[in-house]
């Protein structure tokens, strides 16, 4: 009797006190939920109907402007990334070694940055029109016909030109992951290089492809500062006109609400093109693809176009900022010295308390077996699809709000005035980078413990270590290189973040980001060349340790 009073108890026991790390995994989705639901929140209960304006107005641009640079960005980075990605694995021609990492670097130049580049070299004022009226003897413009530069055609090359490396690095390992025995047959059966392509290489690498298109077209939506500088009005720019210029937050949250509505769509429709698509590769005799070796015209014109997206995307971009940032006086500037520093602490530590997050979170949900926080951890990927004036508007509110019924209630108790604790430091950006790049070190944190053979800590358990002296004594030995790249991507990420930052950095608080922005914003590039260039060395860390990690 009394053994079967035991069984009872002891279900009941568990259900009633779940494990701190059960409870620890549902609060860390929680707080990366939370933003997305005070969005929708505020999206449902608007003060002002905003839509009879906007309708009227400049909402039929603002969708069609976005539509826009998403489709004409999705099918360059995917043709320039795929086309790219084939090349080199495919095969040899010169520069070959030094071009497949070469391609990841337009990744350190974020795309505002490039932006800034390229209507510095090609506006008016600029070299390449300077040295035409030189040339030809032109003395003003209407001598001469040159492209506008700010247009929405050059907003979609200089996004394409920054995020393509999503595809290229995607597509790059589909295509070296598969066998080479079904490119041999196809040779045999007489097919040619392109029919290869559309019938072997291309429905195999296409799920990948897709990933890479998806998140590329998700980060086209995110940006505010291209488009901003290049004067298209699209949905992220008009939440920031709907809310900083027209005080009207519920019409903010419900154009917020229209673009989370759009990448949910983009990530359903992504998964769904690869729902029926299983491709397995054989793990017995399989051999690696044998780049052809190309000579002559073929190969020096394989080796151009490949270099081409280098040239647009890095190269160029560097080298305007270089030439401008040579006898900068910005340098000594103790601003952009404290822009440095403030950048540094908080992308530090939000990649810190990101990559703590995702560990703890992924082996919480691991370690208890529980179906609410396991069903929650896909969802807080969605931080990372969430633009960042999305996040930025679901943090802000509830944090002022918080902030300022807490110091009403010190000041009534206590007589002193804390001031705003969270909105008025950084500590709103933390957590608008935690939750914005969170899928980053989840995604990753999943994939190494994922790694981890399950007799290791099964072993380590049965010597009496505990969960958490196993995960440090077991776990983190082990998955140390991929924790440390998460780290340093979540750091290079919250480093380039524009439109969060803008909207939730305190008064006279810069990061390197805002202050590029201010100072190109003003038409100043000789100023904001040295923050650029100093968000370029960074992200250049983080395209090396791609490139390491990818050989």
């Amino acid at each position: 009797m009394t053994e079967q009073i035991r069984q009872i108890r002891r279900p009941i026991g568990r259900l009633s006190l779940p494990s701190p790390w059960s409870l620890g995994a549902l609060a860390i989705a929680i707080m990366v939920l939370m933003p997305i639901l005070a969005v929708i929140w505020f999206a449902l209960h608007p003060t002002d109907n905003i839509w009879p304006h906007l309708i009227a107005t400049t909402l039929t641009r603002y969708v069609t402007n976005t539509a826009v640079l998403m489709i004409g960005v999705g099918i360059v980075a995917a043709t320039v990334g795929t086309g790219a990605a084939w090349f080199v694995v495919m095969y040899k021609f010169p520069g070959r070694q030094w071009l497949q990492w070469a391609l990841l670097m337009p990744l350190a130049v974020p795309a505002y940055v490039g932006a800034y580049a390229l209507v510095d070299f090609f506006e008016y004022a600029g070299p390449i029109q300077t040295v035409l009226r030189a040339t030809f003897g032109w003395t003003n413009s209407q001598d001469y016909w040159f492209p506008a530069i700010r247009t929405r055609g050059a907003a979609i090359i200089v996004l394409s030109a920054a995020l393509y490396p999503y595809v290229y690095i995607l597509a790059r390992a589909a295509f070296r992951e598969q066998s080479g025995a079904g490119y041999e047959v196809a040779r045999a059966l007489g097919a040619g290089p392109l029919a290869r392509f559309w019938r072997v290489g291309f429905p195999l690498a296409r799920p990948a492809i897709a990933a890479g298109v998806a998140v590329v077209m998700m980060e086209t939506v995110n940006d505010f500062g291209t488009v901003d500088y290049f004067a298209v009005q699209t949905l992220t720019t008009g939440i920031f006109s709907v809310w900083l210029q027209g005080g009207n937050l519920g019409g903010a949250a419900q154009l917020a609400s229209c673009v989370l509505t759009i990448i949910i769509i983009l990530v359903t429709l992504e998964k769904l093109s690869r729902r029926k698509s299983r491709f397995f590769a054989s793990a017995r005799n399989a051999r690696p693809v044998v780049p052809v070796a190309l000579s002559g015209v073929r190969g020096l014109m394989a080796a151009v176009l490949c270099l081409i997206p280098v040239l647009i995307g890095f190269v160029l971009p560097v080298a305007v900022l270089a030439s401008h940032a040579v006898d900068a006086t910005e340098w000594a500037a103790a601003d952009l010295h404290m822009a440095i520093t403030r950048t540094v602490i908080v992308a530090g530590l939000a990649a810190i308390l990101t990559v703590l997050g995702g560990v703890f979170m992924v082996y919480g949900v691991r370690l208890s077996g529980r179906r609410l926080p396991a069903l929650l951890m896909p969802v807080t990927a969605i931080g990372y699809a969430a633009p960042g004036a999305v996040l930025a508007l679901g943090i802000l509110v509830p944090l002022a709000a918080f902030d300022n019924w807490f110091a009403d209630g010190v000041l009534a108790i206590t007589g002193y005035d804390p001031g705003l604790l969270l909105t008025g430091t950084g500590a709103a950006l933390v957590l608008a980078y935690v939750v914005r790049f969170f899928a980053i070190a989840q995604g990753t944190a999943d994939a190494a413990l994922g790694r981890v053979s399950p007799s290791l800590p099964m072993a380590a358990r049965s010597l009496g270590r505990s969960a958490g002296g196993t995960l440090r004594a077991v776990h983190l030995p082990l998955v140390r290189a991929s924790i440390g790249s998460a780290l340093l991507l979540v750091f290079v990420d919250a480093v380039k973040e524009l439109p969060a930052t803008l909207l939730l950095r305190p008064f006279n608080f810069d990061t390197l980001a805002t202050r590029v922005h201010a100072k190109a914003s003003l038409e100043n590039i000789a100023e904001a060349a040295p923050a650029a260039l100093m968000i370029t060395l960074i992200g250049l860390a983080a395209v090396a340790l791609l490139a390491r990690a990818n050989r």
